[in-house]
């Protein structure tokens, strides 16, 4: 693996690679995706680059946001722990302050056809007016290639993105693992206040967490 650290020349670029590869080494079954560590998006390393057609049908790339902090989302309308965070209009207001501060949000949805959460184009733009939803995109991967580059788990599964490309956070919405709306106002926003920090260019206190909700629908 040859990614560069993006703040970090020479020695301490290799240092850091080294204490990855220990951390990957070291950690018990099943940690080192939760690490940050393996194939996946690795927290302060560039984000994996993708294409996705939007359901506008323009293909769009992570790329292209390049100079904006960016939200990727994971959703499937018809799971009860997304519903929680959109009946409750949660994840609306966390959008519109995305939008506030200069933040792209993309929802993703990588439900396959027949599967759970699976909508087209016409459907996705329906269910995003019906609910006051307002991603910059809705980003149709039907095909699971965009989730599986991500090791997208759960819906929702947050990333936040900073400006550069680095991945700053990733992990659930929040720190209670319910659908139950009533938990949201108990729970600590962890996507939130990621999202903020990284608009603030302020380090993210929690980095990576562990999402929650349904398995993604490949």
């Amino acid at each position: 693996m040859s990614r560069a650290c993006p703040t970090a020349p020479g020695r301490i670029c290799a240092a850091r690679f080294a204490l990855a590869l220990l951390m990957a080494a070291t950690a018990p079954m099943g940690m080192a995706q939760e690490l940050g560590t393996g194939n996946g998006p690795q927290i302060g390393w560039p984000a994996p680059d993708f294409a996705a057609v939007d359901s506008r049908g323009a293909t769009r790339h992570l790329s292209e946001f390049r100079g904006k902090p960016v939200v990727l989302e994971w959703t499937n309308a018809d799971c009860p722990y997304t519903r929680k965070h959109y009946t409750s209009g949660n994840m609306q207001s966390i959008q519109s302050l995305a939008e506030q501060r200069g933040v792209v949000w993309l929802s993703v949805i990588s439900s396959a056809p027949g599967k759970q959460g699976y909508v087209d184009g016409a459907q996705a733009d329906r269910l995003t007016k019906s609910r006051g939803a307002s991603p910059a995109a809705v980003l149709l991967d039907p095909s699971g290639a965009v989730g599986r580059l991500y090791h997208a788990r759960t819906t929702p599964h947050m990333f936040v993105i900073d400006a550069n490309g680095d991945v700053q956070y990733m992990g659930g919405i929040d720190s209670i693992a319910t659908a139950d709306v009533a938990d949201i106002a108990k729970a600590e926003p962890y996507l939130k206040e990621a999202m903020l920090a990284v608009a603030g260019h302020q380090p993210v206190a929690h980095s990576v967490t562990k999402p929650y909700g349904c398995s993604v629908k490949y």
